[in-house]
């Protein structure tokens, strides 16, 4: 298996789906309303909303597919 199959590969689907949504969804917020004050928490929060949004966007987690997990519906 190349490294663009393993990338386009859905693996994320279900109550995970709208569960990462929904945490990239309040992490943004929080940000947006400035909710975090501490400069390291704020980047910590970024990176939680990016991942959530990236990860519900394409369907795919690359650890899931290391570790073998898979919730998308086939």
């Amino acid at each position: 298996m190349t490294f663009k199959d393993i990338l386009l590969e859905e693996n994320v689907g279900g109550f995970d789906l709208v569960f990462r949504a929904l945490i990239g969804s309040v992490a943004m917020i929080a940000l947006a309303m400035d909710l975090i004050e501490t400069s390291p928490w704020n980047w910590l929060v970024a990176i939680v909303a990016l991942a959530g949004f990236f990860t519900a966007m394409t369907r795919h987690c690359t650890p899931y597919h290391y570790l073998g997990i898979n919730t998308a519906k086939k």
